[in-house]
């Protein structure tokens, strides 16, 4: 029901705390797409050609990240990449344990960068665990000296976010991935934490190895720029990859040490972390049954590498299944965040509805929320993951209709 103006008082429930506030009907449009609509654009999709089918789903997994969505986005990727079910065996599992001790992967993160000017993570671009971890990192990097931080998702050229830096916070056209409530959140973080947060994405039309050595002079400028400042990149994939890597002769990190002679401190994300069911994870992962994201290391105290080929990184960091509390990730809860049950049993609008949660002072119509929920039915109520601090929650639905109120978790 849209341009009405009028506003009704509604009875919500935070945590323990009853407080009577004011909701009023709103004009509001979004990008988000309802998980619906998100598996109706997945089967629109008619390309049979085997080479191609697996992108409709590594699009649709991210569209599920883009809203919060892990569980979806997970098993949407796997339909694209593909699972198996395998396992190490006893001697095999042993002989790992023999060979290698399981640290906290974000204090062995933080000790070795002390020694480090240039720190690049990757991150797999349906998971939004990833950027959690990173996010997890910023503070004690921070103190390490580490001052700028580069996105690869961030546009660069025409289409550059020229006053992020200023505004404090992403849009949601800031970054295709940025979206992501918790990429949206490690931005965010960044800049309030005193980082300088850059782009270096390429900007021309070029083929692989072109953009490997355009993302890496990109990010070479702005190193020149600072002499004395230390560094974090955060990429996607096969980019934090050094040595000689087949596919683009040398990935990015490889290009900048090529391009500085700056040895950088890489880290791996990817590989060992869960797939939609625990069985098609990694062999290593079920071997090692992880309560916290850890890395290895061998008797002489060096971490275990991530190789592929000529290429590496050199700490590969495992992470562990998802426990969902309430329905929602663990690992949400973590920096500062913190459950906030919602009560809706008097929303009064047709079902599936969305429910986006702003920071308050941030634009709505464009700004990246910090949680997103979609309710298929009526329920009494749901569970935010938000900080400490004041938002406008906004519920659409469906058809359109759209209502907002204030929130306090203080």
């Amino acid at each position: 029901m849209k341009n009405l103006l009028a506003s009704i008082l509604i009875l919500l429930v935070v945590g323990c705390k009853k407080e009577k506030r004011v909701i009023e009907e709103i004009d509001f449009e979004t990008e988000y797409m309802f998980n619906s609509e998100i598996e109706d654009k997945i089967l629109s999709d008619t390309l049979t050609d085997p080479r191609f089918t697996g992108f409709k789903y590594q699009m649709g997994a991210s569209e599920y990240a883009s809203k919060g969505d892990y569980q979806n986005a997970l098993s949407t990727w796997d339909l694209a990449t593909g699972t198996r079910d395998t396992a190490y065996t006893i001697s095999e599992i042993d002989s790992i344990n023999e060979k290698y001790k399981k640290v906290n992967a974000v204090n062995l993160i933080v000790k070795q960068s002390k020694e480090y000017k240039l720190l690049i993570i990757n991150e797999a671009h349906h998971n939004s665990s990833h950027r959690v971890f990173t996010k997890s990192l910023l503070k004690k990097l921070y103190k390490n000296g580490y001052s700028n931080i580069g996105f690869e998702d961030l546009d660069n050229g025409s289409n550059k976010d020229s006053l992020l830096n200023k505004r404090k916070y992403p849009l949601q056209k800031s970054g295709f991935y940025m979206t992501d409530p918790q990429f949206g959140d490690l931005v965010r973080s960044a800049l309030e934490i005193g980082f300088n947060v850059f782009s270096y994405e390429q900007t021309s039309d070029v083929n692989g190895t072109e953009r490997e050595i355009e993302q890496a002079r990109n990010i070479q400028k702005v190193i020149e720029e600072r002499p004395n400042e230390k560094f974090i990149i955060h990429c996607g994939y096969a980019h934090a990859l050094e040595g000689n890597y087949e596919s683009w002769g040398k990935a990015m990190a490889g290009r900048l040490t090529e391009f500085t002679g700056i040895d950088p401190l890489t880290i791996y994300q990817v590989l060992y972390t869960e797939k939609s069911k625990p069985e098609f994870n990694h062999p290593l992962l079920k071997a090692l049954k992880l309560t916290e994201a850890i890395a290895l290391i061998d008797k002489e105290g060096n971490p275990m590498e991530y190789v592929r080929g000529e290429s590496w990184s050199d700490i590969a960091i495992l992470h562990p299944n998802t426990v969902f509390e309430n329905g929602r990730p663990n690992w949400l809860i973590k920096n500062g965040n913190k459950m906030i049950k919602l009560n809706l049993k008097n929303i009064e609008m047709d079902y599936p509805i969305m429910v986006l949660a702003y920071k308050k002072g941030e634009d709505i119509k464009t700004a990246i929320p910090m949680d997103i929920l979609e309710v298929e039915n009526k329920t009494e109520f749901i569970n935010l993951v938000l900080r400490q601090g004041e938002y406008e929650i906004v519920v659409r639905n469906s058809n359109g209709r759209a209502q907002k109120f204030q929130l306090n978790t203080e």
